[in-house]
């Protein structure tokens, strides 16, 4: 991919080798959103190019769709830059993008919008803080304790105890490994044609296009998923059954106490198997890594998703924004 030229910047292609450019600057924020690491972005820009730059001794992250830019995060680095650099950002948006819509910043943690918006009103999904420019409330990243995930004590996690004693009670032989790319690209390649196919028998007539888009993505997600493993310092796990790989997760640390997960399949015909290897993940994160948190990410806004989710009882939820310059 070559560089992008918007009049005196220079955008550079965003690739492996930007990683330690990006981690360097990463850093400085030190946050728990699932959307602030290298191979969060990495792993499912498999649809968008994306370009970078270095502007106010900030690292700023801009993809390209159909001729235009967007941020899908903010400028990273310490407070008294990003605020200034903040303003460069949308001057290139700007000069570049035909579309006003497209331009726009993505992914804003709560944190970070209080350095560009004073007085935030709880509950409010929509505030003004520059002339030009609108902010507005999208998701939530959904946060657990590891050590409810690894107990999953009380009344409220009942249901997934006993989805978990149902899977160990049927599959006794069912092995836990670490995730290898070597050993287990094979098994998880035939595993995820499964879950397609699968989820493909209950999908309404009218998702059909929606869903193909999306399966297409996320197949070249795990792709470059299994190809980087190693250079993007991922932890996973897979579970076997029978010689079948019937689950894998995949995720990283975000910050020393904080990991995620980035991606997870699990066999639909199993039962318990989902819930057996979350808890698993949060066992080898808690025993291995020192982690004490878990990210899952947000629901995509996804109804069922959400109710899953919210089914764990996160100890947190993070509350992400997106800035778009104002339409005339």
């Amino acid at each position: 991919m070559s560089t992008l030229k918007i009049k005196d910047h220079e955008l550079l292609p965003f690739g492996l080798d930007s990683k330690p450019v990006m981690d360097a600057y990463l850093r400085e924020l030190n946050l728990d959103i699932s959307d602030y690491t290298f191979a969060a972005n990495y792993i499912w820009l498999t649809h968008l190019s994306g370009f970078y730059t270095i502007i106010e001794d900030t690292f700023c992250f801009f993809v390209l769709a159909n001729g235009d830019l967007s941020m899908l995060l903010p400028p990273l680095g310490r407070k008294e830059n990003v605020v200034r650099a903040m303003q460069a950002c949308f001057r290139i948006m700007e000069d570049n993008n035909a579309s006003a819509g497209s331009t726009k910043v993505e992914y804003i943690d709560e944190s970070m919008l209080g350095w560009f918006v004073n007085d935030i009103e709880d509950g409010a999904e929509i505030f003004d803080p520059f002339a030009d420019y609108v902010v507005e409330r999208a998701l939530v990243d959904y946060v657990y304790e590891c050590d409810d995930l690894i107990g999953l004590r009380g009344n409220a996690y009942a249901t997934k105890r006993n989805e978990i004693n149902k899977f160990t009670r049927i599959h006794p032989d069912h092995r836990v490994e670490l995730l290898d790319p070597t050993l287990h690209a094979a098994g998880i390649s035939r595993l995820m044609n499964h879950w397609i196919s699968e989820r493909m028998k209950y999908l309404p007539a009218e998702q059909t296009d929606w869903y193909i888009d999306g399966i297409h993505y996320e197949r070249q997600a795990v792709k470059r998923m299994l190809r980087d493993y190693q250079a993007l310092d991922l932890i996973g796990l897979v579970i076997v059954i029978d010689e079948q790989l019937a689950g894998f997760t995949v995720g990283e640390r975000i910050n020393p106490k904080t990991a995620s997960v980035i991606i997870e399949k699990t066999d639909f015909n199993v039962l318990g198997v989902a819930q057996f290897i979350f808890r698993e993940f949060a066992k080898l994160l808690s025993r291995e890594y020192g982690v004490t948190h878990i990210n899952v990410g947000d629901d995509m806004g996804f109804e069922n998703l959400k109710k899953v989710k919210l089914s764990y009882r996160p100890s947190q939820l993070i509350p992400k924004y997106t800035v778009y310059q104002r339409q005339v």
